[in-house]
């Protein structure tokens, strides 16, 4: 377990160290060379984990898919709530995802699938949409896939102005007005008065990721130690 643990600081170390790289040069100017010094790891550290810079930059655009489980909720389309305010607060605080989205955003990433992240996310939101429709949640006329495909584009543009004229500091505001504006063209009135859409719960909700986060980091620390 201890060198379990090591091995996932490693790899988040050398992910951090090449998203930085890949920020301040662009993906093409970038060789493996430089992750190696940023890092502090040697070639055969790096190839343990990433293959190639190809799969380096694949393992950067991952980070933005939520690496803390959601907690289950009755309602699903609160999920897709929570979601929205939790990247909302992972761009805000997170280098490596922050680094992703510019990544995915890189038109001179020629080399690396740049569409991948916005199918995953797209995915999972009409995931999350399919079973909200069955569950009765969403209005029938709602197609599953076009809506999956405008929120998650939605998003995307919203996230890069809240960047650029602020640093996304408005980021987790910008993110509610647009579920204000969604949630009310594809829920059913029954469920719409029961979601909650409020920015101190995604206060809540950050905060409960922190923790989550700041506690495995711990347990993974002293499994270390004990090793």
């Amino acid at each position: 377990m201890a060198q379990q643990a090591r091995a996932i600081r490693t790899r988040r170390t050398i992910l951090e160290s090449a998203a930085a790289v890949f920020a301040e040069r662009g993906y093409e100017r970038t060789t493996i060379g430089e992750i190696l010094v940023r890092a502090g790891v040697t070639k055969g550290a790096l190839y343990f984990h990433f293959a190639s810079k190809e799969d380096l930059a694949l393992g950067v655009l991952d980070a933005q898919m939520l690496d803390e489980p959601l907690t289950p909720q009755d309602v699903k389309v609160q999920e897709l709530v929570d979601q929205g305010f939790l990247l909302a607060h992972r761009l805000q605080r997170d280098p490596l995802v922050r680094a992703s989205v510019a990544l995915a955003l890189d038109s001179g990433a020629t080399g690396i699938d740049r569409a991948a992240p916005f199918r995953a996310w797209i995915d999972q939101v009409s995931e999350a949409l399919m079973v909200a429709k069955a569950q009765g949640e969403i209005l029938v006329h709602v197609d599953v896939t076009d809506t999956a495909e405008l929120f998650s584009g939605a998003f995307a543009g919203i996230q890069t102005m809240s960047q650029i004229l602020c640093d996304r500091n408005d980021l987790t505001h910008r993110v509610l007005v647009l579920l204000q504006h969604v949630m009310p063209t594809i829920c059913t009135p029954a469920v719409l008065i029961r979601l909650e859409m409020t920015e101190s719960r995604a206060r809540r909700l950050a905060a409960e990721y922190d923790a989550s986060r700041l506690r495995h980091s711990e347990e993974n620390f002293a499994e270390s130690a004990h090793s």
